[in-house]
């Protein structure tokens, strides 16, 4: 279990993740995975929660949509969800993603649904809906706070609530 926060702020989108990877409820088996990784040529960031080797596989599969679909990521996350929510064997797969790009933030869950925040916050994982609720916050009221401290804040919120949530906390911008 983890948490991913992604902001759009100011003109810039950041993305901030823990490491924490547990196995099961009781045990910690690593505190610095890294959960947030730049496709297509460096363009788009995303980051997962979820099953490890099952969000591999969906990056994956978006990198090659994205391929497929010149770096649109608007119609190539569609594109994948639709795929994800029709193919049985996907289906299966238990992991959530956030992507972005210098134009659109997105959620991608295998719903097949491809939401876009309705306040430029988005956040997944066991502690996501802490570190939604703090970055909503950190928008309306720290208005000269970057989007990459916004994120990163947020996801260290998150993990003094969480225990599933630790604080070593990786971050990207675009």
């Amino acid at each position: 279990m983890t948490t991913i926060c992604s902001v759009k702020f100011n003109g810039k989108t950041a993305i901030a993740g823990d490491g924490q990877v547990t196995l099961g409820e009781k045990v910690i088996a690593k505190a610095s995975a890294k959960k947030i990784r730049r496709i297509y040529h460096d363009r788009v960031v995303i980051g997962f929660a979820g099953g490890v080797a099952d969000a591999v596989s969906l990056q994956d599969m978006l990198e090659g949509k994205l391929e497929s679909y010149s770096g649109d990521l608007r119609r190539a996350a569609v594109e994948m969800a639709q795929e994800w929510r029709k193919d049985p064997t996907l289906q299966k797969l238990n992991a959530m993603l956030i992507a972005f790009d210098q134009k659109d933030l997105l959620l991608i869950s295998g719903n097949g649904e491809v939401l876009e925040p309705d306040e430029n916050v988005v956040a997944i994982g066991s502690g996501g809906n802490f570190a939604q609720a703090a970055a909503i916050a950190m928008t309306r009221h720290a208005k000269d706070m970057p989007a990459q401290e916004i994120a990163h804040e947020a996801v260290k919120i998150a993990s003094g609530i969480d225990v599933f949530t630790d604080d070593q906390i990786t971050t990207d911008e675009l």
